[in-house]
């Protein structure tokens, strides 16, 4: 049982008051939890206020278009994301950071890693959808055809939208706005590059059971970093690691402050 105790949460806003985090903890923050898509930075208060007990202070940052925090003005994928959370790492604290990204916000981790290095002590990732397996495949032919009718002009917005609903993912149907295209940017974005240019260490800690981001994908991205890496696979555990196992990436960010 995760203890709650020494728990301090404060919602305050960064970076002109487009994200929002919750701190839990005394003293200087020196870890930031990142979320996964269409998810919110409590699904990190289990471990956050275990940390919290163990003397270390950190803050759960709501993405933006996610929880407290508003939708992005411009879409763009998770190397969008990291420049507009970059100056709020800066405002959370002037020393390197240990950032712990599930899923999309291990995406965004990668990135700010690969792009602030100065900002980053060491990575801790679970279920981040880094590489594709397969390539990526093609819109239903039913939708295409209604896509080109929609761009010539010969079928409404509202067919379109059903369109969308038919044959686009549960994801996509449920984003709207700046949020659904920045879905769509994501999708088309894998993170060799990022990979390979990390100097940080990284530490996976991967659900057994996560069907959504296979433990493939964690062996393939460990294979192309130079840096120091770990990857650990925790028994009976699926894609929602945070909330099943939050002890297991509490014990890797506390490895990490140590070494």
């Amino acid at each position: 049982m995760v203890g709650l105790t020494n728990l301090k949460d404060v919602l305050r806003s960064y970076g002109d008051s487009k994200l929002f985090g919750e701190t839990y903890g005394e003293g200087p923050v020196r870890v930031v939890w990142l979320h996964g898509w269409a998810r919110r930075g409590d699904d990190f208060v289990l471990a956050a206020s275990a940390l919290a007990d163990r003397g270390v202070a950190s803050v759960t940052l709501d993405l933006p278009g996610s929880g407290a925090s508003p939708v992005p003005d411009v879409a763009g994928g998770a190397r969008h994301y990291a420049e507009l959370i970059a100056p709020a790492l800066r405002e959370i604290s002037s020393e390197p950071l240990v950032l712990v990204g599930h899923s999309f916000g291990g995406r965004v981790a990668v990135v700010v890693a690969r792009s602030h290095p100065e900002s980053v002590r060491a990575l801790v990732l679970s279920g981040v959808p880094l590489l594709r397996l397969a390539p990526a495949s093609k819109p239903r032919v039913g939708y295409r055809i209604v896509r080109w009718l929609y761009a010539k002009g010969l079928v409404s917005e509202r067919r379109m939208e059903a369109a969308r609903q038919k044959y686009g993912s549960s994801d996509y149907r449920r984003a709207q706005g700046v949020m659904r295209d920045v879905l769509v940017a994501n999708v088309n974005e894998s993170y060799e590059d990022e990979l390979t240019n990390i100097v940080v260490p990284v530490d996976f800690v991967w659900g057994e059971n996560d069907t959504v981001v296979p433990l493939e994908v964690a062996t393939r991205a460990a294979s192309l970093l130079q840096s120091d890496h770990t990857l650990r696979v925790v028994v009976g555990v699926g894609h929602l690691l945070p909330l099943e196992a939050p002890e297991d990436l509490v014990s890797a960010v506390v490895k990490v402050l140590h070494s």
